[in-house]
């Protein structure tokens, strides 16, 4: 019910997600904005989009799902335990790695990208959502 993430969106209905992310859960799940997509090389959007692409697409939007519901005070506190950073399993398989500079938290994923997460603990029944201002890249 985002007007800031219609693109994720459109992306989860062509990777076909829909019914697994209605589902029980519990998910957390790191969702970029539409602001987040567009900062992708021009046409990506437009080509992951495309039927022939759903498998490359639903890896990418998997990435940005781990199982399990974390709130942010769970993020904060799996770091702490491990000198400052989180290794989060993702559903697509590799893991995040959440940790935190000057009281804001961020992602890097398998290649070195980063996301900041901009709105955190967007509770949900089935989980919690935290914004990410980029796309992670497994």
């Amino acid at each position: 019910n985002s007007k800031d993430h219609t693109t994720l969106v459109a992306a989860v209905k062509a990777a076909g997600l829909v019914e697994t992310l209605k589902g029980k859960g519990p998910f957390t799940v790191f969702a970029p904005t539409n602001a987040a997509f567009a900062k992708l090389p021009a046409g990506t959007v437009e080509t992951l989009l495309k039927p022939e692409n759903k498998a490359m697409l639903s890896k990418i939007l998997t990435y940005h799902v781990v199982a399990g519901s974390m709130a942010a005070k769970d993020i904060a506190a799996k770091a702490k335990m491990n000198g400052g950073k989180a290794m989060l399993k993702t559903v697509e398989g590799e893991s995040l790695t959440a940790w935190e500079k000057g009281g804001a938290w961020y992602l890097t994923d398998a290649k070195g990208g980063m996301a900041k997460i901009t709105v955190a603990n967007v509770m949900q029944s089935n989980g919690v959502i935290h914004v990410v201002d980029t796309v992670l890249m497994p």
